[in-house]
């Protein structure tokens, strides 16, 4: 195992006793700590094991005693992800706490750079990931739902909720590689659109403003109500056909 030096070690030269100044040890929290600022700066694309090595002022071998490889990272990184969303209230009616969890759940992807990509690339497999599959498998069941149905509509939430954030990070990196603040990137956008011939596109361009203008709070949860009323709505189907 690689180790870093963690004890001062004194030398005697001249009559003078010098220390090596003290060093952190090398484990996963420093290295998931080093890996979320470089993700913060130069996202998920650009890290490398070689790079966190010279992050962190160690070789690359010794990150391998604690991460195997950038699979069991991106594991380590969604776990992350995952750790900031809390479980709701189970007393709470279940369309009222998919709502807060799911709201809860967009907040945390929003904190991190490339987060869809890394939740996506990992299967989940870690505590705090599972906790939450969980959560969900038993809200949905015991609301009702079928259990076949279960994994479904748990994935179709999961999935507005990726596709939502996907788009509000897009829209937001469009706008600062642009240099350009929110507003002045959706005022070019509404101008390129009103000026598209509007007798072919007569209800694209009349809704230019609303098209462009995004509201993302209340645009999400327009989406989650909508989603969730579809839920209910299969919900008393089942019922009322039984």
């Amino acid at each position: 195992m690689a180790r870093r030096r963690i004890h001062p070690s004194s030398t005697e030269g001249n009559g003078i006793i010098g220390t090596e100044p003290l060093h952190t040890p090398l484990d996963r929290a420093r290295i998931v700590g080093a890996v979320l600022q470089l993700l913060q700066h130069e996202g998920l694309d650009a890290i490398s094991m070689r790079k966190i090595a010279d992050v962190l002022g160690v070789k690359a071998a010794a990150l391998y005693y604690h991460v195997k490889d950038k699979e069991q990272l991106l594991h380590l990184l969604a776990e992350e992800i995952s750790f900031g969303i809390p479980i709701p209230d189970p007393t709470a009616a279940w369309p009222a706490q998919l709502r807060s969890w799911a709201e809860s759940f967009r907040a945390s992807l929003l904190r991190f750079r490339d987060a869809v990509p890394i939740m996506n690339a990992a299967h989940a497999a870690s505590p705090n990931r599972l906790d939450h599959i969980e959560y969900l498998y038993r809200t949905l069941a015991e609301a009702g739902f079928a259990d076949e149905r279960v994994p479904w509509l748990a994935a179709m939430l999961k999935n507005y909720i990726y596709g939502f954030v996907e788009e509000e990070t897009r829209l937001r990196e469009r706008a600062q590689a642009a240099r350009q603040r929110q507003d002045e990137a959706e005022n070019g956008y509404a101008k390129q659109i009103l000026a598209l011939p509007q007798e072919r596109y007569p209800h694209f361009v009349r809704l230019a403003a609303f098209t462009v203008s995004m509201n993302g709070d209340e645009e999400f949860r327009f989406g989650l109500d909508v989603l969730l009323d579809g839920f209910r709505a299969q919900l008393l189907g089942v019922h009322r056909e039984s």
